[in-house]
């Protein structure tokens, strides 16, 4: 299962996303998405879990904490409308 992670502090990277959420479940993947002219990130990306179990805890226990200064919004991943 595929959660979205929003207002994520700018200096974060996969690694520390991935490290944020292995707390709550097994993580098989881990992106913070950048511009692709400016290579900076956008302040939000996606944590893939290896159950449903652990994104579902990670939605409940993630999502309106402060990190960094920056109040997350952690929900499910809406499949990319074209």
């Amino acid at each position: 299962m595929k959660v979205y992670v929003g207002n994520l502090p700018y200096n974060i990277d996969g690694d520390k996303l991935k490290e944020l959420f292995a707390a709550h479940g097994e993580v098989t993947e881990a992106v913070v998405i950048s511009d692709r002219n400016t290579g900076r990130s956008k302040g939000f990306g996606f944590v893939t879990f290896a159950d449903d179990d652990g994104a579902k805890k990670a939605i409940k226990e993630m999502n309106g904490k402060e990190f960094d200064g920056r109040e997350l919004k952690v929900n499910e991943a809406k499949p990319r409308e074209e």
